[in-house]
């Protein structure tokens, strides 16, 4: 009986921590899920990427730099590339992109554009990666809706 117990708490310990990890899609086919919001929250993270390379700018042409604040700048720009990857692959490549859709090629190497360009804006500070990145989505807008979202 001790044992049971035992057990029954590490599971449940077990559970609590796993559960705090859980995304925020967990590829139920639930259907809830809206794709032109998906397209508009890689926008929407695409300009917090842009703000944060020029806060990054600024911040290091300052004679004395706070490197606490360039730091979480830094970090910020990195999080929302990571999002917009995720939300690529996980999203529209795992879930939404099937082989045998419609210009399905077109739309993969869109997708894969994307994740390089995403991969880019957290190697370097180059704002041209983030008007890449938009040029490629309102070109994938624009092949999987029939219309750009902007």
């Amino acid at each position: 009986m001790k044992n049971i117990l035992i057990s029954l708490a590490l599971n449940f310990v077990f559970l609590a921590i796993t559960a705090a990890h859980v995304a925020a899609h967990c590829e139920i086919p639930c259907g809830i899920y809206d794709d032109e919001l998906r397209a508009k929250l890689i926008y929407e993270h695409s300009v917090t990427i842009e703000k944060s390379i020029i806060k990054i700018a600024e911040l290091t042409k300052q004679n004395q730099v706070n490197y606490n604040q360039l730091v979480r700048w830094i970090s910020n720009k990195e999080e929302h590339a990571t999002e917009i990857q995720h939300t690529i692959s996980q999203y529209f490549m795992t879930q939404r992109i099937r082989p045998d859709a419609e210009k399905y090629p077109e739309k993969l190497s869109l997708l894969h554009k994307m994740l390089q360009a995403a991969m880019k804006c957290k190697q370097s500070i180059d704002l041209a990666n983030v008007q890449s990145l938009r040029s490629l989505l309102k070109e994938f807008e624009v092949l999987y809706f029939g219309h750009s979202l902007r």
